[in-house]
């Protein structure tokens, strides 16, 4: 099969076009014919590296893909030849407690697809029966990829972890990543009232498309935080969705007492200063999260199939081309989520 693999860590050059044996499903396991699959800052992460970080080289970046089940591993059961099918990224053991009592997410052997393992740069990708979900008739595959984990991410964040109520308010610190634009449609069906803080006008306009309510112009009002506690009554938000984390002091600052900092990444580095003399202040409670559980998957994209929630997209690219996808991702020029059109050139 072709796939785009790295050999070593590096930037967007690294990525090479290349032939690689086509993987076969264990037991248990899927073999999916991809036709989609979606970009995350993970797999710019994953490509640079990070100390300590282990793979089997040659690594296949790419956690979201879409596509069609093209063979079934011993015991499988459930699941057809042809099925179109969206995945879930986070991969578990099913036999840990955690995993016992529905948190697969905290399974004791977790990974993430394209991460650790695999993923789904490639024109087929093996991952276990439980992690399909049934894509409906007409819905297209590049959406379902590009919603997955995204989706799933903001919902564990939102609903799960911060218990978000309606009439409360929430703060999204960025406008147009994955994420973000997840966070704001969620934090609304929630019914709760959205702030963004946005880099510029087209950005802030793509917020308000999905729901964003109170919109703050950062390249124009350097004292966010301040702007915030003014647009809010002078009371601060309830949350603030903020994964940055070199923006955590202005977050506290932007935070309303007893307020909930929600964070699922570090896009701006993972090492900074926090005055914790806010923390403990203002009450505040700092939530991390990541992936959330199968049934929080199930549950989002359902909601996502329904047309309650819209995926918000950017462009997308040719599988060989994933080099210049990357270097899109970099820029932080994107309006959405950029996805690879896989063209089915392998036969099995």
């Amino acid at each position: 099969m072709k796939a785009i693999l790295f050999h070593q860590h590096g930037g967007p050059e690294v990525l090479e076009y290349a032939e690689i044996p086509t993987p076969e499903p264990g037991p248990g396991q899927v073999l999916v014919r991809l036709t989609a699959a979606a970009l995350n800052r993970l797999d710019l992460w994953v490509r640079n590296g990070w100390p300590g970080i282990r793979l089997e080289y040659p690594h296949i970046p790419g956690a979201d893909g879409a596509g069609e089940v093209a063979a079934l591993g011993e015991g499988v059961r459930g699941w057809e030849v042809g099925q179109r099918v969206v995945l879930s990224a986070g991969l578990s053991c099913g036999l840990c407690p955690a995993c016992l009592a529905g948190q697969d997410n905290l399974c004791k052997d977790w990974q993430l697809l394209g991460e650790t393992v695999r993923g789904t740069y490639a024109e087929y990708v093996t991952v276990p029966a439980a992690n399909l979900y049934p894509l409906p008739d007409g819905f297209d595959e590049h959406k379902a990829a590009a919603a997955a984990l995204v989706f799933h991410t903001a919902w564990h964040s939102l609903i799960t972890r911060a218990s978000l109520r309606p009439g409360e308010s929430v703060l999204v610190v960025g406008a147009s990543g994955g994420v973000n634009t997840a966070s704001i449609q969620i934090a609304r069906l929630a019914g709760a009232k959205v702030f963004v803080v946005g880099s510029g006008p087209e950005k802030l306009a793509l917020a308000e498309s999905l729901g964003a309510e109170v919109l703050i112009d950062r390249s124009k009002d350097e004292n966010w935080p301040k702007a915030v506690y003014q647009a809010s009554g002078r009371r601060g938000v309830d949350v603030v969705v903020d994964n940055v984390g070199t923006t955590f002091p202005q977050s506290f600052r932007a935070a309303a007492k007893g307020g909930r900092i929600l964070t699922v990444g570090n896009s701006g580095g993972p090492r900074f200063e926090i005055d914790n003399r806010f923390i403990f202040g203002k009450h505040l409670s700092l939530i991390g999260s990541s992936l959330g559980t199968r049934a929080d998957f199930a549950t989002v994209m359902d909601l996502i199939f329904a047309g309650k929630l819209r995926v918000a997209m950017d462009r997308s690219y040719q599988l060989p081309d994933a080099a210049a996808a990357h270097k899109r991702l970099e820029s932080g020029l994107q309006m959405g989520k950029i996805t690879l059109e896989i063209d089915r050139t392998s036969a099995l």
